[in-house]
């Protein structure tokens, strides 16, 4: 199914910018030499911390990293790696929930469902084959229940009733199903909701915390009865750009009752919150805030680096028959786009759809110059100003905002190797937000510009040959 494209028609069948999730895909086209080439395997820490807690304690980690760097198909190998000892939950904020107002509660309850329905599948599908007790369902009922009757609901059995269910002599287990049912597209639909019913549940998240600790930890027993593992969750897509605001509420404001909470977890944030002076406020060890580094294409030197090069060459000729570039033009594509599998990707079938427009068979120069221009102006509009550049994390106006001026300052600066660029500050994490500064590990933690930022700052000649030199290293020429 997983096969090497051979023509340019086909290209794009493989090179979806999706995770590696389906186990065929994943054995088809992961590349460890990439995981390796990045230096520190964070993914092989988790899964160390993870071992250490099985049976013992409870495991939250976070992870981040810019977007299109593999962050989810990293999190794919860590589900392989700690298959012996858990089984994986993994849901999506932007499939599951409502990405622009999902709440606090929604998260938990998400959870809830997810573990209840997990560990009733039958062994042999990855559940436990076991439901949870009627005790811990009817839990559950009635803290909706109590909801209904105080927030004075015309119809005061509205739960039971939107689930169709009649709830007179109905088993524990077929009523907690058309809960779930009715809760997944409120949650999933979350803007449609009143007032006083978010009111209410975040007013009672401490009672739902203890509800969720009870029911966790009933279906972890069964699991470890069962199959000797234990329940892991990962939430993905908390750090896309439009959820972003979201999981700081959820992880900065509401941090206690997810350290209250009694499961192991990993959740992705935005590359910001993990570098905000906010950070030390997350429910996790300072530690298990962890970053997936970008893929090095040039040295600190800006010499060229031929082992990354190579094995992003290596990616690509998993998935596509590399005669369909002309000479050079793969390498080209790969320096523009700064190592960043999305990115890259992004540019090949954008490339194949010029081509095939063209009537022709190969990736030739020109379509690749369109591309790398395209996404060269993309990086321009990312470093104007954008609302985090105007207001702080609070959400109050900068007294002096974040201008381009100022960011072009410390672009020259991370260019240079100046040791004071490193230190964190708003400037800081403005182009990390935007992905103008990447972030790679190479014995020691060290930032580079993007080689498309680079050609605009010589563009824009703030950057210059040295003397007898004809180009400026480091960028796309």
């Amino acid at each position: 199914m997983f096969t090497t494209a051979t023509k340019l028609e086909d290209v794009f069948k493989n090179l979806t910018p999706t995770p590696l999730e389906d186990p065929r895909e994943y054995k088809a086209f992961y590349c460890k030499e990439l995981n390796e080439l990045r230096g520190m395997d964070k993914i092989a820490l988790l899964a160390r911390g993870l071992e250490r807690s099985y049976h013992a304690n409870f495991f939250k980690a976070l992870v981040m990293g810019h977007v299109g760097v593999g962050k989810s198909t990293e999190l794919t190998r860590l589900e392989h790696l700690a298959e012996e000892q858990y089984r994986v939950i993994r849901f999506s904020a932007d499939k599951c929930l409502d990405p622009l107002s999902f709440q606090p509660f929604d998260v938990l309850l998400l959870m809830m469902m997810e573990i209840v329905e997990h560990t009733a599948k039958p062994i042999e599908k990855g559940g436990a084959g076991q439901r949870p007790s009627e005790e811990r369902l009817k839990e559950i009922w009635d803290w909706f229940s109590k909801e209904e009757t105080t927030i004075k609901q015309t119809n005061a059995t509205e739960v039971a009733a939107g689930a169709g269910m009649d709830t007179q002599g109905a088993l524990w287990w077929g009523k907690a199903l058309g809960l779930f049912a009715k809760l997944k597209g409120e949650i999933r639909f979350g803007n449609v909701r009143e007032k006083e019913r978010i009111e209410y549940r975040l007013n009672r998240l401490d009672t739902l915390v203890d509800i969720a600790n009870r029911l966790i930890q009933e279906c972890n027993q069964s699991l470890r009865d069962a199959a000797r593992r234990e329940w892991l969750f990962v939430g993905d897509g908390f750090e896309k750009d439009f959820i972003a605001a979201r999981t700081e509420q959820l992880l900065v404001t509401y941090a206690n009752f997810f350290k209250r909470l009694e499961t192991h977890f990993i959740f992705t944030i935005p590359i910001a919150l993990g570098y905000s002076q906010r950070a030390n406020l997350l429910p996790v060890q300072r530690e298990l805030v962890v970053c997936i580094p970008d893929t090095m294409i040039f040295d600190q030197k800006h010499d060229r680096h031929p082992k990354g090069r190579e094995v992003l060459t290596k990616v690509v000729a998993a998935r596509m028959d590399l005669a369909l570039f002309a000479p050079d033009q793969l390498e080209r594509l790969i320096v523009a786009s700064g190592g960043n599998l999305r990115n890259l990707f992004s540019m090949i079938n954008l490339a194949c759809d010029l081509a095939l427009v063209g009537g022709a068979k190969q990736l030739a120069a020109s379509f690749v110059t369109s591309v790398i221009k395209d996404l060269r102006n993309d990086y321009l509009r990312l470093l104007g100003e954008d609302l985090y550049d105007r207001q702080t994390e609070e959400g109050k106006p900068r007294s002096e905002p974040i201008t381009y001026e100022k960011k072009a300052a410390r672009l020259l600066d991370i260019y240079a190797g100046k040791p004071t660029a490193k230190i964190f500050d708003p400037t800081l994490n403005s182009l990390l937000r935007s992905r103008a500064v990447q972030e790679f590990v190479n014995g020691d933690t060290w930032f580079g510009v993007h080689p498309l930022v680079v050609d605009i700052l010589i563009s824009q000649e703030k950057l210059k040959p040295a003397q007898g030199e004809s180009i400026v290293p480091g960028g796309t020429t």
